[in-house]
């Protein structure tokens, strides 16, 4: 015990310039000596605060403080179980194990975190410090700076309420509420967090922040903003330092002119990528389509999309839809040249105004310019315009840009009509075939260069009247609600009406002839006839945040003592009704099969569904 007493009475009078009489000298001894004392009766229960320099002060109006002061040789240096401390004045209340620490404090824990402030204090005890006035708590990667903080050392946690401000290698993160555990090196923001970076800004109620890898974990309605995109998610994951992130839950991406929604999209910033898996949308704001699938990719740069799975792209014309399938589509172009390309296994669908005389067709690869008004059907096409089949090598379409109607149907090389009949099958064949619309239904069809015709032929009372077949050079028909009613012979080679009786059976088809009726497409839906529903992937889904409790203990036997010269009253370490809460949102996960896809009636919804 004497040692103790000569150290400290040392570090009172070594290097002082101060005028002491007797009587202080026996009053600071008695002190110390009681003090001294108290620390070996309980040195066996808490180990005490160890001052290890400062200025040593006794006041008589503070009995219970042994007041330190920096010194000539810097400032008031204290340690505790591997926490040490720094201040230009201390008040050390030996008898609680207590310290508060003002002007310039310095709080360090290991190498680690670094806590600096204008005021603090320090329960031995307890191992609970707080600090109060320009508070910064660094630690290697981050910077927290924030008014009012709260340390728990047991817990290894930090926390405030009063708003705070992290600088990260990349990023400022801000928040009304925010928890870190150095253990994890995480940081959980709570209720208005924000993430400003030179590119985008973050926003959401709640987010987990790794200050080691700078992932940040986002729960709840959220958005990352910038001037190229916007992000939505209602849980997702952001790599702040490498520009990467991954959605789920109600994700979307906006590019301005286009808008990617999916059950999970991972986004690329730096390669303006972004990729998609499960119940695909792609919204195209100017032209008025949407492209669904199952996977897709969008690489903004090069206004491109991929999509896949099955893949449908649907155009709204005036009241109507044009719906493009394949097994692959890829969209390029700038907004206001859009071009869709199918590849393997292609099909369109138009409704029409009479929805049960629909245009529609089949072919390995269409390709659509939706500047110019063109549909190309490429290699083994049909199309089907009412009850009227129409193959040939290739097949254009070309429609009306000002009143997105149906104009011009072109068949190239080999071209051949067939319309069923009740006693067989009408049938026009040639070189080419020309086809006029009206009110998106075909009205006129020419047919060019050895052209030949089968039909049957009927009276006023639909009963038949003969078999016509004849050669010339041009052929035109004319139909009227999709049915052949007149045909017209330009430079007539060869041919005649044959009555029923007196034409062959096996003379009523022509060479090339191929029925493929059983393949037309009636309904929406039958674009996918055929083939079997894709194979979904199970979204990896984000993890739920990880309930930590409060920081503060409601159980009144784990309350924590606060000592009477603190600042800090009952309430202060108390957590508050109006303070925002921990969730989990258990109902964000993510189901484990979506179901496929089908086309739905909210495609017709202008583009908007």
């Amino acid at each position: 015990m004497m040692s103790v007493l000569k150290k400290l009475f040392s570090i009172f009078f070594v290097e002082r310039n101060v005028a002491c009489n007797l009587w202080s000298f026996f009053f600071i001894a008695v002190f110390l000596l009681f003090s001294v004392e108290g620390i070996a009766q309980d040195s066996t229960s808490t180990a005490k605060v160890n001052i290890q320099s400062g200025y040593l002060e006794i006041r008589p109006e503070l009995p219970d403080a042994a007041i330190y002061t920096k010194d000539n040789q810097g400032q008031v240096y204290i340690v505790h179980e591997g926490v040490e401390m720094w201040c230009d004045q201390a008040f050390v209340y030996l008898k609680e194990n207590f310290v508060k620490a003002y002007g310039t404090v310095r709080i360090t824990q290991g190498d680690t975190v670094s806590m600096n402030s204008n005021y603090a204090e320090y329960n031995g005890n307890t191992q609970f410090a707080f600090a109060s006035g320009d508070v910064v708590l660094t630690e290697p990667k981050t910077t927290l700076r924030t008014d009012t903080l709260y340390f728990d050392r047991v817990k290894q946690q930090a926390y405030y309420r009063t708003g705070g401000t992290v600088r990260d290698t990349a990023s400022t993160l801000t928040s009304r509420i925010g928890r870190y555990f150095a253990e994890s090196k995480k940081y959980q923001f709570l209720s208005d967090v924000k993430i400003k970076n030179p590119k985008y800004t973050v926003n959401s109620p709640q987010l987990d922040f790794y200050s080691e890898s700078g992932h940040a974990y986002l729960y709840g309605p959220s958005t990352i903003v910038s001037e190229t995109s916007t992000v939505y998610c209602e849980r997702g994951y952001y790599d702040t330092r490498n520009d990467k992130g991954y959605f789920v839950k109600n994700s979307r991406v906006d590019y301005n002119n286009r808008i990617l929604y999916g059950d999970s999209i991972y986004f690329n910033r730096n390669t303006s990528f972004a990729s998609a898996t499960n119940n695909i949308k792609v919204l195209d704001t100017v032209n008025r389509s949407v492209i669904r699938g199952h996977y897709a990719e969008v690489f903004r740069e090069r206004d491109s999309v991929f999509i896949t799975k099955r893949a449908v792209a649907v155009t709204v014309q005036e009241n109507d839809s044009i719906y493009v399938h394949a097994d692959t589509l890829q969209v390029t172009g700038k907004p206001e040249h859009r071009i869709i390309k199918g590849f393997y296994r292609a099909r369109m669908f138009k409704p029409g105004q009479n929805e049960e005389q629909p245009t529609s067709g089949k072919c390995d690869s269409i390709y659509v310019d939706q500047k110019i008004g063109i549909t190309k059907l490429l290699r083994n096409p049909v199309l089907w315009s009412g009850e009227n089949q129409m193959t040939g090598d290739t097949i254009h379409i070309l429609s009306d840009t000002e009143t997105e109607q149906l104009d011009t149907l072109k068949v190239f090389n080999n071209a051949f009509l067939i319309q069923k009949d009740p006693d067989g099958y009408n049938q026009v064949k040639g070189e080419r075939l020309i086809g006029l619309f009206t009110n998106n239904e075909l009205d006129t069809v020419n047919i060019n260069k050895n052209a030949e015709v089968i039909y049957f032929s009927r009276n006023d009372k639909e009963e038949l009247a003969g078999i016509n077949n004849t050669v010339s050079s041009n052929i035109q028909l004319y139909l009227k609600e999709q049915q052949i009613r007149g045909i017209r012979f330009l430079k007539q080679v060869d041919g005649k009406l044959y009555p029923p009786s007196e034409y062959p059976e096996n003379a009523r088809i022509l060479p090339g002839f191929e029925w493929r009726g059983e393949e037309r497409l009636l309904e929406v839906n039958d674009l996918f006839d055929g083939k079997p529903p894709p194979i979904l992937p199970r979204i990896k889904g984000i993890p739920l945040p990880e309930d930590e409790g409060d920081f503060f203990e409601e159980d009144p036997d784990t309350e924590m003592e606060i000592p009477e010269q603190s600042k800090l009253k009952k309430e202060d370490l108390q957590n508050r009704e109006d303070d925002p809460t921990f969730q989990t949102r258990e109902n964000d996960s993510i189901p484990e099969a979506p179901p496929p896809l089908l086309v739905d009636e909210e495609d017709n919804d202008n583009g908007e569904g």
